[in-house]
């Protein structure tokens, strides 16, 4: 493990950090981070703030942050599965539901509220959604990505009509309760309530976990090391319009400690109590401590055969009949004596723990979703694998690393009671492919921790490939973020990761292909990013990108003549017709197709002007760099033999030519050097001659020496066009190649500037008297803009916020991107000096 950065406060808040309420923690799998803060106001008379900070981990000093409204201390954090809507429950019994105002990841407003007045709640979770996949390692060398990644049988917690499931949450509080909270189709919020057993008792501790059968199991302890961990089956339902909970009592457990006569009073609190994974009810984690150190056990919950008395064992067997069975708690493993355990972060990567799936992982020591994370009173953090419970990493904090003492070593102790208390981790929260360590230390500090996908073991290059493109592949499957992932490629990488990964996708059946076309470009062009040498790549996928939604937002005006639908759609017809027809003389192509099919009014085609222009400048920059394509440095290579990009671009020429003589104002407009220059069969007629060179259906060719003459004349027949290639993207992962960590501050994005490695894509940087670009749009916004933006958190795509378009169709286009941007990324508001 290794520090990437630490992102402080400017002014350190006056923070109420009592030590037996740690502060919360919770990262979603969009990557953005919530945490608490308990702040006071210099004012002593005035109420403490209950303060909810949201950051996206690529620009972690763009901080929001929520005045919660919490009467009391906020006690749980949880995302929901989009990662777009967050819970907060506090020492009150309120639970408020967070959403993304206009979807952007920087403005947030509470938008449901349900209570157990005055009961604190001290367990949360939003219901299951039936979706669980297992990642087997075993199969990281299969080419079928379905074998890599399975999805398992999984039952929702709760159903409505035709099997959807239900959304909502359970919530566990201090007097033994268990609240749910569902939310119904309108919108509304259905609550009930009920006591977990007859008997209730206090619950000082509780996790939350589901089977695979849909019922919940709730784990609950008082606190005490002397008392059993129980634990219940929680079984949610709707019975005539109104919530209704079940519970039963399950097998409980007492801590190995206190059986152990050397250690009986030595651990009196339990102070963790923790599922292993949200969707196995059979294994936790309990850490009892005292106010110097901690012991953690791993209890596992089997099926075991029950003894029969001898009188049953002599009568005649009855065919058929089995051997009765009991389900009881065992202990895995236990540690040694440890420091005090300050908090627990458990990995959230699904990985199968088959034996054969633990065993390849051994063999090639694949480690992300088999280690735990615990963090000490000693600023220090250990990486223990989740079964054995053997030490896999270790981090020093600023406190011991700095003077060079190790948790353990009696001067350091010494110091720790005399002085002050040392730094340390009051929350700890794993990223979704383990790869990424987010802590929160007592001083409100933000800590993010690289953790290696071999746990610092030596690899040979091509395993380290293999480990980082299986975790590529998982994200890309499941739409989770990557940037954890990207946190472990170096520049030498990037080339053979974007080789392997295209090749591993053009394996997989056309349906697949076709769903995950746009998320391997986005997974592409962060990678290529990350180096100078790959930059123009990244410029060129982006490109790609927006041709690709252009294309089929054009495709879609069409409409057939006739009202009886024909087997193909006009767009799949006007591919066939182009990919036939090798003709370079555009009006004759046109001869092949159903023109009345492209009859449009002309409102819908005047206000698309800025993309069909956009597609016309596009065509026009490939073609004139043409001849300057020796290297790769330039943007635009990779369409150079991209034919089905090229064929895309033509078929659009083709449909912008029909509408042009339909409405002339929505043409591209090119400055010509000759009035009776025909720009668009001047253009249509070189990128036929280049497609023809990269058909698929064909060997690819090199452009003949006539076709890259005629390109070279080209700046003298027209004006080439600057075309702004990427989006500036002001974000961190570029700056932490090197090994030092980056200093960084709340509020403050300049202090980013020194800090890391120089960013990979100065070369394409703007001049500051330079036009803005709305690159959604694709309109300029003058040097200065004045209008509000917002910025893709990825990519660094810039468009305004309102919209300035009346029109359908523009409003249309506009409304795909409301809640993320073509690479799949989030929106974040950013001020007009900015953009």
């Amino acid at each position: 493990m290794e520090l990437a950065y630490v992102c402080e406060w400017e002014k350190r808040p006056k923070c109420t950090h009592c030590p037996s309420i740690p502060l919360v923690c919770s990262w979603s799998c969009r990557n953005l981070v919530a945490f608490t803060t308990d702040l006071k106001n210099d004012d002593e008379d005035k109420e403490i703030s209950h303060m909810i900070h949201i950051i996206d981990t690529e620009h972690p000093w763009d901080v929001y942050c929520i005045s919660s409204g919490h009467t009391e201390v906020i006690s749980c954090l949880e995302w929901d599965q989009s990662g777009s809507r967050l819970l907060s429950a506090d020492g009150d019994g309120q639970i408020k539901c967070w959403s993304m105002s206009d979807h952007l990841v920087n403005s947030w407003e509470n938008i449901l509220l349900s209570s157990v007045d005055g009961d604190p709640i001290v367990a949360l979770t939003w219901l299951h959604n039936g979706v669980k996949l297992a990642l087997h390692v075993e199969m990281s060398g299969s080419t079928n990505f379905g074998e890599k990644f399975s999805r398992v049988k999984f039952s929702p917690s709760l159903t409505l009509f035709g099997g959807k499931p239900m959304e909502g949450w359970l919530a566990v509080t201090v007097s033994g309760l268990v609240t749910v909270s569902l939310l119904k189709p309108g919108g509304t919020l259905l609550t009930a309530s009920e006591s977990l057993c007859r008997l209730r008792g206090r619950v000082a501790l509780a996790d939350i976990a589901f089977t695979g059968g849909g019922n919940i199991v709730v784990a609950a302890s008082d606190g005490s090391s002397s008392s059993p961990v129980q634990f219940y089956k929680v079984v949610v339902s709707v019975v005539n319009e109104k919530c209704r909970i079940d519970t039963e009592l399950l097998p409980s457990l007492f801590l190995r400690c206190t059986t152990d006569p050397l250690r009986r009073d030595k651990y009196p609190a339990v102070t963790h109590l923790k599922f292993l994974t949200r969707e196995n009810s059979e294994q936790v984690l309990l850490c009892a401590s005292n106010q110097n150190g901690s012991i953690v056990e791993c209890w596992s919950l089997r099926k075991e055969g029950l003894p029969v008395n001898n009188i049953f064992q002599h009568r005649s067997p009855v065919v058929g009949e089995k051997q009765p069975t009991i389900l009881k708690w065992r202990i895995l493993t236990t540690t040694s004596d440890l420091e005090r355990v300050s908090a627990v972060a458990l990995p959230k990567l699904p990985i199968s723990i088959s034996n054969t799936d633990l065993k390849v992982a051994t063999d090639t020591k694949f480690c992300p979703g088999l280690g735990l994370a615990l963090a000490f009173n000693d600023g220090s953090i250990q990486i223990l694998h989740r079964l054995s419970l053997h030490t896999m990493g270790v981090f020093y904090g600023s406190s011991t690393a700095s003077t060079g003492q190790r948790p353990g070593d009696e001067s350091a102790i010494k110091r720790q009671r005399t002085g002050s208390p040392a730094v340390h981790f009051k929350a700890l929260q794993f990223s979704w492919t383990s790869l990424a360590l987010a802590g929160i230390d007592n001083h409100g500090k933000l800590y993010m921790l690289r953790v290696s996908p071999s746990m610092g073991q030596v690899l040979e290059m091509n395993t380290t490939l293999r480990h980082l493109l299986f975790l590529l592949e998982y994200c890309m499957v499941t739409g989770y973020d990557w940037w954890d992932v990207l946190l472990h490629v170096q520049p030498t990488m990037v080339h053979n990761l974007v080789e392997k990964l295209h090749e591993e996708y053009m394996r997989q059946n056309l349906a697949l292909q076709q769903v995950l076309a746009t998320r391997i470009l986005a997974v592409k062009a962060s990678l290529c990013k990350l180096s100078t040498a790959t930059a123009a790549r990244a410029c060129d996928f982006y490109a790609k990108l927006l041709l690709i939604a252009i294309s089929s937002t054009l495709k879609s005006l069409l409409r057939p003549h006739v009202l009886n639908t024909p087997d193909k759609s006009p767009g799949d017809r006007l591919s066939e017709i182009c990919a036939k027809n090798t003709d370079t003389e555009i009006d004759k192509v046109m001869i092949n197709l159903k023109t009345e099919e492209f009859v449009l009014d002309g409102p819908p085609l005047q206000s698309l002007q800025q993309l069909i222009q956009w597609v016309g400048d596009f065509v026009l920059y490939l073609l004139a760099n043409l001849p300057n394509q020796g290297s790769m440095v330039r943007p635009g290579f990779g369409f150079m033999r991209d034919g089905a990009s090229l064929g895309m671009l033509r078929e659009m020429l083709v449909m912008i030519r029909i509408w042009g003589l339909l409405k002339p104002g929505c043409l591209p407009t090119f400055t010509a050097m000759s009035d009776n220059q025909d720009s668009m069969q001047l253009l249509f007629r070189l990128l036929t001659k280049l497609w023809l060179c990269s058909r698929e259906d064909g060997p690819p060719q090199d452009p003949d020496e006539s076709l890259i003459d005629e390109c070279c004349l080209l700046p003298s027949q027209l004006l080439v066009p600057s075309m702004d290639w990427l989006p500036v993207n002001d974000g961190i992962i570029g700056k932490l190649q090197g090994k030092h960590p980056l200093r960084l501050q709340f509020g403050k994005a300049s202090s980013l500037s020194g800090g890391g490695a120089t960013a990979p894509l100065e070369l394409f940087n703007r001049s500051p008297g330079s036009q803005k670009m709305d690159n959604l749009r694709c309109v300029h916004m003058g040097v200065c803009p004045t209008e509000e933006s917002k910025a893709c958190t990825r990519c660094g795509c810039v468009t305004m916020l309102r919209s300035p378009n009346k029109t359908n169709a523009m409003k249309q286009w506009e409304q795909r991107w409301i809640k993320n941007c073509l690479c799949g990324g989030l929106w974040r508001r950013i001020p007009p000096t900015v953009a």
